[in-house]
């Protein structure tokens, strides 16, 4: 069942969310106009619902324009069946929020961050990411020190 309430965060709130995180988490920024990103994003769901054991966890981060949240956003979801923990990034100045992501990201999506605070595993994307690269990707995030 979905009824999904999306949040609007700020760039310090996902900091937060990510510095705070108790299970590997992957970070992935999409819009819904970006193609590349929606191509990956079911596969993505598909492996951490394989994963959950190991409790990896994917937030979805939307960089939508303003016009689209919440409305255009929870529909479009709805509609792909995009079920997992969604938040919308409400900033504009991609050269303040893009580096508190990652130095190198230029603010091109889809952009994906694989962190496991535990084991002190990070890893940044700015590219569509292969199934088979994130299935290794999964892996290095999950493996035990």
């Amino acid at each position: 069942c979905f009824s999904q309430e999306i949040k609007s965060v700020k760039i310090t709130d996902l900091e937060k969310i990510i510095a705070e995180s108790k299970t590997p988490l992957i970070v992935n920024f999409w819009a819904t106009w970006c193609m590349p990103c929606i191509e990956e994003i079911p596969y993505f769901l598909e492996e951490v619902k394989g994963n959950r054991k190991d409790s990896l966890t994917i937030l979805l981060v939307s960089l939508d324009f303003k016009d689209a949240f919440p409305d255009g956003l929870t529909s479009f979801v709805k509609k792909r069946k995009f079920d997992a923990p969604m938040v919308w990034l409400d900033e504009t100045n991609a050269d303040y929020f893009c580096p508190k992501i990652d130095a190198k990201w230029s603010g091109a999506i889809p952009a994906t961050l694989f962190i496991n605070n535990k084991t002190g595993y990070r890893n940044f994307f700015e590219e569509q990411i292969s199934h088979e690269t994130l299935k290794l990707e999964i892996k290095a995030i999950l493996k035990k020190n």
